[in-house]
C-alpha cells in the first residue's frame, strides 16, 4: 500500500508555485490566451478548481460525485469546457479564492483518507496516492500552459517524478483508448531527472526501450509538446508506437499539440 504523504506534499508544493505565479495578475493577463484553444489563463485556473472540486467529492461524497459523472455522460464532448467557462466568468479574486480553498480541502481529505481506500473517478477507481498524483500531473501541465501565456519559464523540479511514473503506468491505457491491443512485452524506460538522477522503470534487460529527459517524457504524456520537438528515443516497434499515442490523463485521446512552427 503506497503512502500518499510524499505525493500530497509535492502536490501542495506544485500548487503553491502556481499560486505565486498567478497571485498578482492583472485583468489583461487573466484574459491572455493559452496554448489550449479557446482557453485563457482564467479558464486554466477555473479548470483546476473544477477538477479539484470533483476529486474532493469523489473522496468525500460518492453520491454527489456520481451526479457529476452522469452530467459528464450527458455531454461527453463539452462538459470539461463548460466547467472551465463557468469558472472563468467569476471575478478573478473569487476564482483564485475558490481554487485555493479547493486545493486545501482536497489535500486535507486525501491525508485523512482511510488506508487502502479507493475512490471513484471518470476512469478506474483510484487510491489517495493515485488521486494526488493525477492532481499533481494536471496542476503541473496546466501551470505550463499558464506560464507560456505569461511568457515566463517554469524550471522543472523532481516533483515531475510522479508524472513520469504515471506516464509509464498508463501505457496500456493509452493503447486501449486508441482501440489498440497493448503489447505483451515490457518496455524499459530510463529518464534523466532535472536533478541529474536516472529514473528507471521496467526490466533492465528488456529488448525495447524509451530513453531521454524526464521533462520531455512528461511533456509527451501530458500532451504539452509534440514528439518531434522532444529528445526522446524509442528502440523497438512497440516503444515507438507507444510514444506516438502516450497519454497520462483519463478520457478520450487528446488532439495533442502541433510541432513547433506548424500552423494551428
Amino acid at each position: 500500500m503506497a503512502d500518499p504523504t510524499p505525493v500530497i506534499d509535492d502536490l501542495r508544493a506544485e500548487s503553491e508555485e502556481l499560486d505565486l505565479l498567478t497571485a498578482e495578475l492583472t485583468p489583461r493577463q487573466w484574459a491572455l490566451p493559452t496554448p489550449a484553444p479557446g482557453w485563457t489563463v482564467a479558464h486554466q485556473i477555473a479548470h483546476l478548481a473544477w477538477t479539484d472540486h470533483s476529486a474532493l467529492l469523489a473522496v468525500t461524497d460518492a453520491g454527489a460525485f456520481q451526479a457529476l459523472v452522469e452530467k459528464a455522460l450527458a455531454a461527453p464532448g463539452t462538459f470539461v469546457d463548460e466547467g472551465a467557462e463557468e469558472g472563468a466568468r467569476l471575478p478573478h479574486a473569487e476564482l483564485t479564492a475558490t481554487w485555493r480553498a479547493g486545493c486545501d480541502a482536497l489535500q486535507q481529505a486525501l491525508r485523512s483518507a482511510p488506508p487502502g481506500g479507493r475512490f471513484p473517478w471518470y476512469g478506474p477507481p483510484m487510491s489517495a496516492a493515485s488521486m494526488a498524483t493525477a492532481r499533481l500531473m494536471e496542476t503541473w501541465a496546466h501551470g505550463l500552459d499558464i506560464a507560456e501565456a505569461l511568457g515566463v519559464v517554469s524550471p522543472p523540479t523532481d516533483r515531475i517524478r510522479h508524472v513520469a511514473r504515471l506516464g509509464v503506468r498508463t501505457r496500456d491505457f493509452a493503447y486501449t483508448v486508441h482501440g489498440l491491443t497493448p503489447p505483451a512485452e515490457e518496455i524499459r524506460v530510463e529518464l534523466r531527472a532535472p536533478s541529474g538522477d536516472v529514473w528507471a522503470y521496467g526490466p533492465e534487460d528488456a529488448a525495447q526501450r524509451v530513453t531521454g529527459p524526464a521533462v520531455d517524457f512528461c511533456l509527451l504524456v501530458t500532451q504539452r509538446a509534440h514528439r518531434a520537438d522532444l529528445a526522446l528515443t524509442a528502440e523497438g516497434p512497440d516503444a515507438d508506437r507507444w510514444l506516438g499515442i502516450a497519454q497520462a490523463f483519463a478520457g478520450p485521446p487528446g488532439a495533442g499539440r502541433p510541432p513547433k512552427g506548424a500552423k494551428r
